[in-house]
């Protein structure tokens, strides 16, 4: 959640932080493409740096993400089903060959990397202060099912962690909700996108919220 999560803006375009660098290179945050854990990539942001990149087929970055879109729901338009696992990539500490800066000029590293109390008002102050934060939430069999609306888990068989990124809140019709990206493309959801029912700790969704700062100074 880390290369998706937080960029790099000012008044110069956004840089966002490359996925794929930390999916590979990072062996201590989690198992490659099976997961991991966003604390632990934060901690590699500030011990080893990052690159620049983006999502597949990014150009004007170090490392773009390395698989092609794919989708395992109902009316995904890209390139076919998603296998149901897919090989964590070989690290390799080096940019794409047209891209101008080497490797290691063109990291950012973290500054500071911190675990959230479970209570909505912090994860909201967090949000208004430094961005949006990456959450761990259970996923059960009905959120496959999910097309609009504020989404509240009503059951279902439990299918293990996800991981999402809270990037803010609002009220519908009074129900209080996070908005939140997700990572299933474009035509799944709100358009990519979901709504979850906020302070109910909805799937455990405000256990393990994480958050973290960037050095941008060399973008100043």
């Amino acid at each position: 959640m880390l290369g998706g999560g937080r960029c790099v803006s000012n008044e110069r375009p956004s840089k966002h932080l490359s996925a794929i660098d930390i999916i590979s290179c990072c062996n201590d945050c989690g198992y490659g493409c099976s997961g991991g854990q966003a604390l632990k990539a934060w901690n590699y942001a500030i011990r080893e740096g990052v690159p620049t990149g983006g999502r597949y087929g990014t150009e004007g970055v170090c490392k773009p993400y390395y698989f092609h879109p794919c989708g395992r729901h109902a009316n995904q338009t890209y390139y076919g089903e998603c296998p149901l696992a897919h090989r964590t990539p070989q690290c390799f500490k080096a940019c794409h060959p047209y891209y101008p800066v080497g490797y290691n000029e063109d990291k950012i590293f973290g500054k500071t990397a911190y675990q959230l109390p479970n209570d909505e008002k912090a994860i909201m102050r967090e949000i208004m202060t430094n961005g949006p934060v990456a959450a761990s939430m259970r996923l059960h069999a009905d959120f496959a099912f999910y097309r609009r609306g504020v989404y509240i888990n009503t059951g279902g068989r439990d299918r293990g962690g996800h991981a999402v990124k809270i990037i803010g809140w609002g009220t519908e019709n009074g129900t209080p909700y996070w908005l939140i990206a997700n990572s299933y493309n474009f035509d799944w959801g709100e358009k990519g996108y979901f709504r979850m029912i906020r302070g109910k700790n909805n799937c455990k969704i405000e256990e393990k919220v994480v958050a973290g700062t960037m050095n941008v100074e060399k973008y100043l």
